[in-house]
């Protein structure tokens, strides 16, 4: 069915407020978007922070009345500006398909949505469906790690995969030589996405482990990569030099260029630390154990 949507500005102040109303005039949904490209990153436990110039969406029926809607939202607050469109019916499952393309990570990787057809058979080609979880390649920190697997030597090596997401990086790193992969993440959906991917691979065997955080092994692996946020990054740091021996080898990304240098210090004492790799803004930090 056709839809008719609510677009307006606001403030931070006037959000919660709104939508609220939203909802008693009939709104199916209310979303909030960043209106200025305002990052919020690593909020404080419990706390909902919102841009400080913020675009509400609203949806209502199609047949919804436009005018006494406008009128509710001026007693609500007169410097309201709402602007409504139609939007046609869609397959927005279908549409979410669309825009995840098949991907080329270096020379020999491919990313494949596993509702496409492998562009280069011959390559190596991760099938994957990100579910409910994190990475489909396309964001610069996924593309980074890829791109520092594919460039290490990984054949008859230990890996783990710390904040597995979808199992992007566990498994590409499989498909890469890895003897074995060790995929952990807080999040069990995390846990069933990066599991279904290995069976969707063919990659369900002995050589891929999937275990909460609480749960991991202490057994020593030769390659840590971890793809999260650089405040969780500098907290780890001691955690991570048990996990490597002398000569292991470490990546992190997730990381903002003004947050490198933070990061940098937590891993200086135990790591030699390369220059880092930079792609739109985004940072990739790698080393090795001392």
């Amino acid at each position: 069915m056709p839809w008719l949507q609510l677009r307006v500005a606001v403030t931070p102040q006037q959000a919660a407020r709104l939508e609220q109303a939203l909802e008693g005039f009939g709104a199916l949904s209310v979303t909030l978007m960043d209106a200025a490209d305002q990052p919020i990153f690593e909020p404080e436990l419990g706390t909902t922070p919102l841009w400080q110039q913020s675009e509400l969406l609203a949806l209502f029926e199609a047949e919804a009345d436009q005018h006494s809607l406008r009128e509710q939202l001026k007693q609500l607050d007169n410097s309201l500006k709402p602007q409504f469109e139609h939007l046609p019916d869609q397959d927005w499952q279908r549409h979410c398909m669309d825009s995840f393309k098949p991907l080329k990570i270096g020379k020999k990787l491919w990313i494949v949505p596993s509702w496409h057809q492998p562009p280069e058979p011959g390559a190596l080609n991760l099938l994957l469906d990100p579910g409910l979880a994190f990475g489909t390649g396309s964001h610069p920190t996924t593309a980074l790690c890829l791109q520092y697997l594919e460039a290490a030597v990984l054949a008859g090596r230990r890996v783990l995969d710390f904040g597995c997401g979808s199992g992007i990086l566990a498994l590409a790193a499989l498909l890469l030589g890895a003897r074995e992969v060790i995929g952990t993440d807080i999040d069990p959906q995390a846990l069933a996405a990066t599991k279904d991917n290995a069976q969707r691979n063919g990659l369900n065997d002995e050589r891929l482990k999937l275990y909460l955080p609480e749960q991991l092994p202490t057994e020593k692996v030769d390659v840590l990569i971890a793809n999260i946020l650089a405040a969780p990054l500098q907290q780890l740091a001691g955690q991570f030099a048990q996990f490597l021996p002398s000569s292991g080898k470490i990546a992190l990304s997730g990381i903002l260029a003004e947050q490198a240098e933070a990061v940098l210090d937590a891993y200086s004492q135990d790591f030699e630390m390369a220059a880092p790799l930079e792609q739109d803004g985004w940072i990739l930090l790698y080393g090795t154990r001392k």
